[in-house]
């Protein structure tokens, strides 16, 4: 016999006779005795009908099991087990569903495995119990597995909205990917963990013929998201062909630029917009292509240029604050200073300052970062204007951007005068914006809301960048 926590007497023999449909293996098959587990961790239980049911993890081995405490004869325990972050899990499959036996009055499931490593499933799980036709179950949680500090534990809960079909994020989503693939890549340089660097050639290996192929579309943004994400790809592989594609990116920003308003990249092919975000993007990436390219001159030229064009065009107003773009008249139209617009062209005067040695560049940048940490924090932390509960959509991946460019800046300027700033919002989130899978959600001061991937790329990207 072996006793449980709470002292509960268990046959092993016994326990657990239904098994997974599909059974995974990785360092041991799913399947195996707790009593074999050197570790009893235990992240998160809940109560139903004065049972407690509690998920219990052997980190060492990245296996879990359920038990069930206080019970009597008949109640079932089992374990539920996601590939997507517990958006969804195989129903009815209660892996190693088993009930109290006469004469106990706990018991416990054989041990399952998290992940499955052998087809890139980066997995969670949860306990579940049924008690005269009610059921509960806990959180979600994981092992730590590739979450050994904040950073990884983050980064492994983005990579669970990793599609494994369609090689993007969420499923479907398109520049936002290219974010989320970003901020992974951060995180391998920055944690050293590079287990899913594998997310890089299978993104672009699946979808470098899509929409206009090279990871280009009408929406010259998107297309610079992609650029900067293959220049991150290159930096980290040392692949040429990431920075190829990377050049194709901004040829066809560059195609897109025109004379309305006496310069920049328009927004889209189909018309004539000018906004803060593309011209931006357009600035960072001719500058990186440049630091990157031996012998470059017109990569740099067209850097200049567009920083030349840009803060002259009216976009920086008085406050020092950037709006989204230009109206009809190619005055300032006064729309929402996004976090996103106050952040990339951060990244991109850092890079133009490596290109050039222009301390006036870093003098502008300063001086646009001033304002906005200040003019965008609210109760301690960084807020996007108008900020929801929903983390689906565009505008939960701008803060990650906002922070990725401050970052950058801040760890080019010797006196490093937003370290405590990001440390301060990081601190935040990790304590008031977690669940026990170590997912996000808007609010880093916390308070209401729903964890998706847009949100947690974006506190991926504030944990790197505050280290």
């Amino acid at each position: 016999m072996t006793t449980l926590s709470g002292g509960v007497a268990l046959d092993l023999t016994a326990v657990g006779t239904a098994a997974a449909a599909t059974a995974v293996c990785n360092k041991f098959c799913d399947a195996r005795d707790p009593s074999l587990s050197s570790q009893d961790r235990q992240p998160v239980t809940v109560t139903l009908q004065s049972r407690s049911i509690t998920l219990h993890f052997d980190d060492t081995d990245a296996m879990g099991w359920a038990s069930l405490t206080k019970g009597a004869a008949g109640d079932e325990v089992w374990l539920d087990r996601s590939m997507d972050g517990g958006r969804t899990w195989a129903s009815g499959s209660k892996l190693g569903d088993t009930s109290v036996p006469s004469g106990n009055t706990g018991w416990r499931t054989l041990m399952y495995n998290v992940d499955d490593w052998n087809t890139q499933g980066v997995g969670a799980l949860r306990a579940c119990g049924q008690v005269a036709g009610s059921i509960a179950c806990t959180g979600w949680a994981r092992t730590t597995w590739n979450a050994g500090d904040r950073r990884t534990a983050a980064a492994t809960a983005l990579m669970m909205a990793f599609d494994r079909t369609s090689k993007l994020f969420g499923g479907n989503g398109w520049w936002t990917s290219a974010n989320a693939l970003t901020a992974i890549i951060d995180n391998a340089r920055v944690s050293g963990m590079g287990s899913y660097q594998y997310a890089i050639a299978d993104t672009y290996n699946k979808n470098i013929n899509a929409q206009g192929g090279n990871f280009t579309n009408e929406y010259l943004d998107d297309t610079g998201w992609w650029g900067l994400a293959w220049v991150d790809a290159y930096d980290m592989t040392g692949d040429s062909r990431y920075l190829a594609t990377a050049r194709a990116d901004a040829d066809h920003m560059y195609a897109n630029w025109n004379s309305t308003c006496g310069g920049g990249v328009r927004w889209n092919t189909n018309g004539n917009y000018k906004n803060a975000i593309t011209n931006e993007l357009f600035l960072s990436l001719t500058s990186a292509l440049h630091n990157r390219i031996a012998g470059d001159t017109s990569y740099l030229k067209k850097a200049k240029d567009e920083w030349a064009w840009f803060q002259k065009s009216g976009m920086i107003n008085g406050d020092h604050m950037i709006n989204d773009g230009l109206g009809d008249s190619c005055a300032n139209n006064g729309q929402t200073a996004w976090t996103y617009n106050q952040g990339v062209v951060l990244g991109g005067l850092t890079e133009l300052y490596k290109a050039t040695g222009d301390t006036s560049l870093l003098d502008s940048a300063r001086t646009l970062a001033n304002a906005s940490t200040v003019r965008l924090q609210s109760a301690g932390v960084l807020r996007e204007p108008g900020e929801g509960d929903t983390c689906t959509g565009d505008g939960p991946t701008f803060k990650g951007a906002y922070v990725r460019g401050l970052g950058r800046l801040n760890n080019q300027l010797s006196d490093h005068p937003y370290a405590s700033t990001l440390t301060s919002w990081a601190n935040s989130a990790y304590t008031k914006d977690r669940n026990a899978l170590d997912q996000y959600g808007p609010h880093w001061a916390g308070g209401s809301g729903t964890s998706d991937y847009g949100c947690q790329g974006s506190v991926l990207d504030l944990l790197n960048a505050a280290g």
